[in-house]
């Protein structure tokens, strides 16, 4: 029996790209984003393979929305072996010192506590279902490791998110979850399409930064879930091989 996935944020961009790369590769997954039109276009572009695709229109940081996914999830295919927690969001264009608290709130509620329901759910479900266990992917970022200007909220989430799958990883050992954290650099999607005018540096200036294709970052998540059960990959980054990451600063 094939496995079967949840990928947030499967509307647009890595989302997107990793879901059709489980569709292709044989997953039953059910795609969960805000927008139902976009949802049901990214299992169109499946193909043959849009009959495995359970598109659901999702509100990660709503405690009913997540829960109504998981229970359509149990109603369709009985079970959750992997979870890709992939829906995040940034805000641009503000200073640190000018950052309205309710644009903070909107970046934790989605980034962080929707990456923890979606989490607790996938527990959930996992823990009791046969055979018991799965596995819990979480996007994280390359600003999980060194921030960006004036990026306060998504840098204080994605450097949260480590320790949500830290606590994932410990947490999931008596019920044969594994977890892990992808970290992500510089993918080509429509979030990154402002890197080719140019981006704010840590000294002020404005560069173009490279890009990578974004199905290398689908390739590396089928990898992370393509290790036996007894096996994980914690933490895995993936990037751009241009981009400044390691000499910010």
């Amino acid at each position: 029996m094939s496995k079967v996935a949840v990928v947030t944020g499967a509307s647009t961009g890595i989302g997107r790209a990793v879901a059709l790369g489980l569709l292709k590769a044989g997953y039953r997954v059910a795609l969960a984003a805000r927008r139902q039109d976009a949802l049901d276009e990214t299992a169109q572009m499946a193909g043959a393979n849009s009959v495995n695709a359970l598109p659901m229109a999702t509100d990660v940081a709503s405690p009913d929305g997540v829960n109504a996914l998981f229970a359509a999830l149990k109603a369709k295919w009985g079970r959750c072996d992997l979870l890709f927690n992939n829906a995040g969001m940034g805000v641009q264009g503000y200073l640190l010192e000018d950052l309205p608290v309710e644009k903070w709130l909107e970046v934790v509620n989605v980034n962080l506590t929707g990456s923890f329901l979606c989490a607790q759910q996938a527990f959930r479900m996992m823990k009791e279902q046969t055979p018991q266990g799965g596995r819990i992917i979480n996007n994280g970022s390359i600003s999980a490791h060194t921030p960006r200007p004036d990026s306060v909220a998504y840098t204080a989430t994605k450097h949260a998110i480590t320790g949500l799958t830290k606590s994932l990883i410990l947490d999931g050992r008596k019920y044969n979850i594994s977890a892990g954290q992808i970290d992500i650099g510089n993918a080509a999607t429509n979030m990154t399409a402002r890197m080719q005018k140019g981006v704010k540096q840590p000294n002020g200036e404005m560069m173009v930064e490279a890009t990578m294709d974004v199905q290398n970052v689908a390739n590396a998540v089928l990898f992370m879930d393509s290790v036996t059960p007894e096996a994980n990959v914690p933490f895995l980054t993936v990037k751009a091989s241009l981009m400044p990451w390691e000499g910010r600063g």
